[in-house]
């Protein structure tokens, strides 16, 4: 497989469906390459103010566009049928927002799942920047394709989809924003216009990465580093060297994770957990996020914690820790010592965070056995889709052998259904999401 994305056949195919569809040229079309993402470290932490790691991959989500001369936004995409239009004068409503009367408006979250359709990230763009104060006046006329296979994967394809189409109307409405005032507009698109309560991680990976380097971000302070690692040179990007290579491994579960309620109760279990031992320490009156609970709060007063939310505080703890300690790893080009982290916060997700499931289990444990492994987790939140490893990048090929031969005799049915040209991809590292 090529490790350079986008490739000028995947470009010139976009361009291609903008021309047919409003005319013009090649070189009037725009295109939006916004990559998917991986978390090596920081699970399910960054929506309690955690410390998290990320990595833009060579995969992600492509959006070709050129402005309309009117309001109206027209869509297509290469993976869903039909097609998208509203008009950018249109003021948006988070979905299953109605009007209960002339000056009340009430949320039903049953309306999010029935009037979902492809086109809610684009109108949730729109939705974000009447919501920062942003004049939107011009539509684009645009087509919207992502890499094959991998959507539904954990890997935030979500996330890419909404910082694309973010980046597509600023540009044709000649907006200046910044990659952190961005981060916050996508996260009024997924926990805003459509309910999902995650945290900043998924799009700050996706604005703030560069090849080669790890993104870490403390989503209480918002504040963010790229750590290179030591052996990685510019004379090795150019040659595309390097140690390791991403694997990436698909279950064949596929579902959409805002309709998932065990995403959801997680978060409020978190919250739950930061209330109780701030009780306990007299400091009730913070916001009850995990990451307001000092570590020795949490050492002293953990006892008080019912059994549920004492697991969820022992994983947020614990990965923070995961977290401060791969950084460390990953810039002195310690990659076993930072792929056994990895694999201790898979297994974290697992019996304290208690998310996935028996194949996403029996993926993982694959992983950990395969050729040349530094360690492994699931990608997401590990309720479908992927699991992430990281691999020593002569035995990459090895690796991705051993586990579609190995996950194919615990899950036939599920690995029947997958394009076994996609059951096991090699990645490498990307940059952030950016316009051509």
């Amino acid at each position: 497989m090529s490790l350079h994305w986008p490739s000028e056949n995947e470009l010139d195919t976009v361009r291609k469906m903008v021309v047919e569809m409003g005319g013009g040229s090649f070189g009037d079309v725009r295109i939006v390459v916004s990559p998917y993402r991986i978390c090596p470290l920081g699970a399910h932490i960054d929506h309690q103010g955690g410390t998290v790691s990320a990595m833009a991959i060579n995969k992600g989500i492509l959006l070709g566009f050129i402005p309309s001369s009117d309001p109206q936004v027209l869509l297509r995409s290469g993976q869903f049928q039909g097609e998208v239009r509203f008009r950018v004068d249109e003021v948006q409503y988070p979905r299953g927002v109605i009007r209960k009367n002339k000056s009340t408006l009430a949320r039903d979250l049953s309306e999010v799942r029935e009037c979902a359709d492809w086109g809610n990230y684009a109108r949730g763009a729109l939705y974000a920047l009447q919501r920062g104060g942003h004049h939107v006046t011009q539509g684009i006329i645009g087509f919207i394709c992502g890499s094959e296979g991998l959507d539904s994967s954990g890997l935030s394809s979500s996330a890419a989809v909404g910082v694309a189409y973010l980046l597509a109307l600023e540009s044709a409405n000649n907006l200046t924003i910044s990659p952190t005032q961005n981060i916050e507009l996508d996260r009024l698109i997924e926990n805003e216009y459509l309910g999902l309560r995650n945290g900043i991680l998924d799009q700050s990976a996706i604005l703030l990465s560069r090849y080669g380097c790890l993104t870490c971000m403390n989503c209480k302070t918002k504040d963010y580093s790229l750590i290179q690692p030591l052996r990685l040179n510019e004379n090795q990007r150019t040659k595309g060297q390097e140690a390791y290579k991403i694997l990436l491994a698909f279950s064949g579960l596929r579902h959409s994770l805002p309709n998932n309620p065990g995403y959801n109760s997680r978060v409020s279990e978190c919250r739950e957990a930061a209330r109780v031992l701030l009780l306990a320490s007299g400091k009730e009156k913070l916001e009850p996020l995990l990451c307001n609970v000092e570590l020795d709060t949490y050492e002293a007063h953990k006892n008080k914690l019912e059994s549920n939310l004492a697991k969820r505080a022992e994983h947020y703890f614990t990965e923070n820790m995961r977290v401060t300690e791969g950084l460390k790893a990953w810039a002195s080009s310690r990659l076993e010592e930072f792929g056994k982290l990895i694999s201790a916060s898979g297994l974290s997700s697992i019996q304290n965070y208690e998310c996935g499931c028996e194949p996403m289990i029996q993926l993982y444990e694959v992983l950990l056995r395969a050729p040349g492994m530094f360690g492994a987790r699931f990608s997401g939140a590990g309720f479908r889709g992927c699991c992430l490893a990281f691999v020593e990048a002569g035995r990459a090929a090895e690796a991705a052998s051993f586990v579609r031969s190995e996950y194919q005799k615990l899950q036939p049915q599920l690995v029947s259904d997958l394009n076994q040209d996609m059951a096991v991809l090699i990645c490498e590292s990307g940059d952030s999401a950016h316009i051509i």
